[in-house]
């Protein structure tokens, strides 16, 4: 399972670590600042990764083969994710190619999580890779129903403009907390059109949060 790539911060940082809304930290965002983004619900929490193939099983992974999970975490995995479950839904599935789900460990003890679920922990999905291939966000959502799991919500499609306008000038309230008017850690932003990635091969994925915006704007009162 390879883990799962850096979300980029849209915005460099000043060496106190607050965010210049006037210097994006890569070209790549001031050149599709007008375009269409897609924008989910960022989840404060820690990454998972959920593997498959016919011939290794099922597999729990933190970011890093290093990375330790809570054991309720692993707990509550295992009964999300039976063998055969994958084995039922993809029957057909290459073992050279194997399908990863990428979510986040939620909840009691995780994080800030506890306003999520007061009690218990959880795992929600943002993304899937088969093979070498990114799944479209509307595939994610289906593999999500399919397997009965929770899916993070979305937020809407914005220019990144629109996005950071957004983030600048109101809260978005959590869709997934318990606790109503819970503001969101932040939202995650993918191109609206389609995967895209870098020369490199990293993909562009970007990421707001509003610690970032409200830590900016008391920079400014000081």
């Amino acid at each position: 399972m390879i883990p799962y790539p850096k979300i980029m911060t849209v915005f460099k940082r000043t060496d106190k670590g607050v965010i210049v809304p006037d210097r994006v930290s890569d070209p790549v965002f001031d050149y599709l600042w007008d375009n269409d983004w897609l924008a989910t619900e960022k989840i404060d929490g820690t990454n998972v990764r959920v593997g498959y193939t016919p011939a290794a099983g099922v597999q729990f992974g933190g970011r890093t083969d290093k990375a330790q999970m809570p054991v309720t975490l692993l707990n509550r995995l295992a009964d999300l994710f039976p063998p055969e479950l994958f084995a039922e839904f993809f029957p057909d599935m290459d073992n050279d190619a194997g399908i990863t789900l990428y979510g986040e460990g939620y909840g009691a003890g995780i994080q800030k999580g506890g306003w999520y679920i007061p009690e218990g922990v959880d795992f929600i999905l943002f993304d899937v890779r088969i093979g070498k291939w990114w799944l479209k966000f509307e595939d994610v959502e289906n593999i999500a129903a399919k397997l009965s799991i929770s899916v993070v919500p979305r937020v809407g499609e914005f220019s990144l403009g629109d996005a950071v306008e957004y983030m600048t000038t109101r809260v978005y309230n959590s869709q997934v907390a318990v606790k109503e008017d819970q503001p969101a850690e932040g939202i995650v932003l993918r191109p609206a059109v389609d995967d895209l990635q870098k020369r490199s091969g990293q993909r562009i994925i970007a990421k707001l949060k509003h610690k970032d915006f409200e830590r900016y704007r008391a920079s400014l009162e000081e």
